[in-house]
């Protein structure tokens, strides 16, 4: 399982033009899930995700020292298969570590309720679609996680 985390002001995704995940504060998380991986695995990168100190006290001078569930930031999901593309050899990523589509799904929708029991505000896109992405970095901070 492979995230791309981006801090944000706000992001929000669309479908054919219409808003269909949106927040301010928090996390962008573009989520893959990779042949094999387990609940346990969307367990430990929740767990990560909400007690990574990536966000500052209001008014002070500290520097990452509060996590997303002081702050009350949200979340917003996003499915994202090619974080799992494979670049090496010719002009056209092979995707063969990404899982299939209905166990992905799966595990998407896992993760998000996993996600959900812990944020407040947890927000998505939809799973297989077309999606446009916007976001405002905040820092810019951007990490990747695996599991």
């Amino acid at each position: 399982m492979r995230i791309v985390l981006q801090k944000v002001k706000n992001a929000n995704v669309k479908i054919n033009d219409k808003t269909v995940g949106q927040i301010a504060h928090g996390f962008l998380l573009l989520l893959a899930i990779k042949k094999g991986d387990t609940k346990a695995q969307a367990d430990y990168l929740v767990d990560k995700i909400c007690k990574l100190r990536l966000f500052s006290d209001a008014g002070s001078d500290s520097f990452m020292e509060k996590n997303i569930l002081e702050v009350l930031g949200s979340v917003l999901v996003v499915s994202q298969f090619t974080l799992y593309g494979d670049c090496q050899k010719g002009t056209r990523p092979s995707f063969t570590e990404s899982e299939e589509p209905v166990k992905a799904k799966e595990m998407y929708e896992y993760f998000v309720e996993k996600m959900k029991a812990n944020i407040k505000r947890v927000e998505t896109g939809r799973f297989a679609e077309h999606m446009e992405v916007s976001l405002v970095n905040d820092g810019p901070i951007t990490l990747i996680l695996e599991k």
